[in-house]
């Protein structure tokens, strides 16, 4: 008999480090830069928050194909000339783009999506799990 280990955040921590493995394929080499995220996982919902400052809400794409989730953009730079006196540019522009393995739990066709303050956040609700039937055994005499 094999004695199985219990890891209460056993199951949150596959699910971010799918969530992160998705999230890093072709990110860097198709994007100029890539939106921080927090990813949290309730009872319902799995529910994604990205720092977007700069982007309006219609400039954002996203979509959900083959359980995986895609959001992209760009944030456009404003004109800037030597005449201005900037010695240092440190905000990041261009388009960006990131991706998200989806568990088989999320209901894809029920996923919403608003931006308030440069945060995305996206909520991506669970399948109502399916219970087991209990199937009762007759006496056949």
């Amino acid at each position: 008999m094999a004695i199985t280990r219990y890891e209460p955040w056993g199951l949150l921590s596959q699910l971010q480090k799918e969530l992160e493995r998705g999230g890093m394929e072709g990110s860097t080499a198709t994007a100029e830069w890539a939106p921080a995220v927090d990813i949290k996982e309730g009872t319902d919902k799995f529910v994604i928050h990205a720092d977007i400052p700069g982007v309006k809400p219609e400039e954002i794409d996203i979509s959900m194909e083959s359980g995986v989730l895609t959001i992209k953009g760009e944030k456009k730079s404003e004109s800037k000339t030597e005449q201005e006196g900037y010695k240092r540019v440190e905000r990041t522009y261009g388009s960006f783009y990131r991706r998200f393995s989806l568990p088989d739990t999320a209901n894809a066709d029920a996923i919403s999506a608003s931006s308030k303050h440069g945060v995305l956040e996206v909520i991506i609700p669970k399948r109502e799990a399916v219970l087991p039937k209990k199937i009762n055994v007759s006496a056949v005499e």
